[in-house]
């Protein structure tokens, strides 16, 4: 079983901040760097941030009053748009804002609990997709 590696950075950033659905934040950061060994966690915008090859790929939005969300990004820099979508998305999880960039938004541990196997597919095919390009 892969070890999992929580940042205690993070974790002492949520505990100052107490965000709304904090057992959902947790349930989230779990679920994201078990998808991968290659992925880490630190602090970007005031909220948990995964990198893989030290290169950002999804921030953690925890503030959000009513939901927590994911951003599927290729880091900060704009870059030139992929002609089409990063990744497919056949669950619909995802709210694509660009061709690299979507959101994933959750209102609930349930909705976490019931998209979990989905969820890790689009986080791993996203940072195999972001590194790709």
């Amino acid at each position: 079983m892969q070890q999992i590696h929580l940042s205690p950075e993070v974790t002492t950033l949520l505990d100052t901040l107490n965000p709304p659905f904090r057992n959902e934040i947790e349930q989230l950061r779990l679920l994201i760097l078990s998808a991968d060994s290659g992925i880490t966690e630190n602090i970007k915008w005031n909220g948990p941030n995964y990198c893989f090859d030290n290169e950002d790929r999804i921030s953690m939005r925890v503030q959000a009053p009513k939901q927590v969300q994911l951003i599927f990004h290729r880091g900060a820099k704009v870059k030139e748009q992929p002609k089409d979508k990063l990744i497919k998305d056949e669950s619909g999880i995802l709210a694509w804002k660009e061709n690299d960039r979507a959101v994933a938004s959750f209102k609930n541990m349930a909705e976490i609990q019931s998209r979990k196997d989905d969820l890790t597919a689009i986080v791993r095919d996203w940072i195999r997709a972001a590194a790709s390009l």
